[in-house]
């Protein structure tokens, strides 16, 4: 059976991704669907089509309008909205079919826009703010959308915005709305804060977390519930909150929290769901088991979420909430801390976390994600490190976790990422494209999949699915790190300085959590250098290197920079130790990489490329 259409398309440059992500989360709140998970960020041709197919069949198409969209003729935005006009152009409802938002203070005067957005009614919306009154309007036109469209409305309409003397709409404007709106029920909307780690244990956090994203998993399979992305979520992780600030910025009308304090054999978590309205106590629960009964937990505090909200559990979702990635709690234990580590990026961390995925799979034989865990850090091995694992062995790895769970997202990723490095490329990026189709919201997925992408030259590609694979880890630095290498090589200079703050602040945070790890030291440095604080790059470069001056990884990226920094005999030392250890994989990245530009027609750049041939 295939996916019935959203009732609305939402379609923004990446710039305006925080803002979108706003207007789509108020929407959702009133009971309104949306095509917008940022997964659906155009990985591939498979996202064309259904990106095509959406636009075709959704019922509004909104257009999110601000300076990131002006003076751009490339994006896939551009390709979206010639496709919603070409589509209004057939119906003859047409000036209900298209609804265009401001997101800034762009003038609706000379703005860049097709012709056909001028015909109708502008919404002014700054920054993705939450307007009830727009939630409505949109409610409203639903009401009367074409018959093919599905038509979703959360009940009763009671006011909505008119136009004002410049046709754009505004949040404080208000009219009585038209009678007789059809009424549906609204799905409650819940977002699942961090739950906090009171272990005494900083290196604990990795369970408390770990039990946060499979509960907020768990209530995502729940098709009567509206469920903030754990992406999201995570933004609030360590923060004091206030219910109402965080309801209004989500939209969500719920906020489950909890605990979770694990000493030996024994855990306790705690939970509660607290109404956003009134800041009352919906439900508070407290678990003192052995740790042997997590999972049982998990889908304790799942059921009781449904219940509380009066939510209709479908058998079929009852049965995937109680499936258990694992009969065994300790091999569990090993993945969560197998995965926490492969995503610090360093050798050592690399072989740590194979040992802690290789031990989960000791204690449970048909843990799939612990085997996709062990191609992923075999697959880095190889690439960065030259350690002779074989590409046949990683292929049979990361196959053998699709045979044991052919619907996990991780497993697919893990065999894209290990065919790219046999260099089949077509394959390969099948298996990404079906990752993302089974977890929108991977971020592995779409991580390595930017990866490949980069490697073969698509750096538009490359640089939207890094886009993605940063929002969906607050604590990633390094996919922002590589926008900024990417924006510079795509001619997106404008765009460089912001994304360098952010992967900044990120590394900041990184080094002081793990000060041994030089991944986020030199990614760091790279940063400085874009926004001009050459001397603080310096600084950073040197720190990398004194944490490990034998690491190739580390020589590679320390000597892009001092590239960039016109320090080329440096450069050139360090290429000249890194040259021994470079594969295929590495040999295809050096040739896009933007780093060495300046290097390019040095005599001794070239002899070390020819040594590499």
């Amino acid at each position: 059976m295939t996916e019935p259409p959203r009732a609305i398309f939402l379609s923004y440059a990446s710039q305006d991704a925080e803002a979108a992500k706003r207007i789509c989360d108020a929407l959702r709140a009133g009971g309104i669907e949306v095509w917008f998970d940022q997964s659906e960020l155009r990985g591939g041709d498979a996202w064309d089509r259904q990106i095509r197919k959406q636009i075709h069949d959704c019922a509004l198409f909104i257009p999110i309008i601000s300076a990131a969209t002006q003076g751009r003729l490339e994006g896939y935005f551009r390709l979206e909205w010639k496709l919603a006009v070409d589509r209004s152009h057939l119906m003859a409802a047409e000036k209900s079919f298209l609804l265009p938002i401001v997101a800034d203070d762009t003038s609706e005067q000379g703005a860049s826009v097709p012709d056909k957005f001028r015909e109708v009614q502008w919404t002014r919306l700054p920054g993705g703010e939450r307007s009830q009154a727009f939630v409505e309007r949109v409610a409203r036109l639903l009401a009367v959308a074409p018959a093919h469209a599905p038509t979703i409305v959360r009940s009763p309409v009671a006011a909505a915005c008119p136009v004002t003397a410049t046709g754009l709409m505004h949040e404080n404007s208000r009219e009585t709305a038209a009678p007789g709106a059809p009424a549906v029920v609204t799905k409650p909307s819940i977002v699942v804060l961090p739950f906090n780690n009171m272990s005494g244990d900083s290196e604990q956090e990795y369970f408390s977390d770990g039990i946060t994203e499979d509960i907020i998993t768990d209530l995502s399979k729940v098709s009567g519930l509206s469920v903030v992305a754990r992406n999201t979520a995570f933004t609030y992780k360590g923060k004091p909150i206030e219910v109402q600030e965080v309801s209004r910025k989500l939209g969500v009308t719920f906020i489950l929290e909890g605990s979770v304090r694990k000493a030996g054999s024994r855990v306790r978590v705690t939970g509660q769901l607290v109404n956003c309205k009134d800041g009352a106590h919906v439900w508070a629960d407290r678990y003192d088991r052995d740790l042997t009964d997590i999972f049982a937990i998990q889908d304790d505090i799942a059921h009781a979420i449904v219940e509380q909200l009066k939510v209709k559990l479908l058998p079929q979702e009852s049965k995937s909430i109680a499936q258990a990635p694992t009969d065994s709690v300790e091999a569990y234990t090993y993945y969560l801390r197998g995965r926490q580590f492969l995503h610090r990026h360093s050798r050592s961390y690399y072989q740590l976390a194979r040992r802690m995925f290789s031990k989960a799979v000791e204690l449970d034989p048909k843990y799939a994600r612990a085997y996709a865990g062990i191609a992923d850090c075999d697959s880095f091995l190889y690439l960065h490190y030259s350690v002779n694992v074989g590409i046949d062995k990683i292929l049979a790895t990361s196959a053998k976790a699709i045979a044991l769970e052919a619907g996990l997202a991780e497993a697919h990723a893990s065999h894209g990422l290990a065919l790219s490095l046999a260099k089949r490329k077509d394959e390969a990026m099948r298996e990404f494209e079906k990752a993302i189709s089974l977890d929108p919201n991977s971020f592995e997925s779409h991580y390595f999949y930017a990866r490949a992408c980069f490697i073969q030259g698509e750096l538009e590609r490359a640089a939207a699915l890094f886009e993605r694979a940063g929002m969906l880890n607050p604590d990633d630095y390094q996919s922002n790190a590589m926008l900024v290498m990417i924006y510079r090589s795509i001619h997106r200079e404008g765009d460089v300085a912001g994304v360098a703050r952010k992967a900044l602040a990120k590394a900041e945070h990184e080094l002081t959590l793990h000060a041994e790890n030089p991944r986020p030291a030199y990614l760091g440095a790279q940063c400085w250098i874009a926004l001009g604080e050459l001397d603080r790059a310096r600084e950073w470069l040197a720190r990398a290197l004194a944490i490990d001056p034998d690491d190739t990884l580390t020589q590679y990226n320390v000597a892009c920079l001092y590239s960039r920094l016109g320090d080329f005999e440096s450069a050139l030392g360090l290429l000249e130790k890194w040259v021994p250890h470079a594969n295929e994989e590495t040999r295809s990245w050096i040739k896009f990489d933007s780093d060495f530009d300046a290097l390019r027609s040095h005599p001794r750049y070239q002899k070390t490329l020819q040594l590499i041939e």
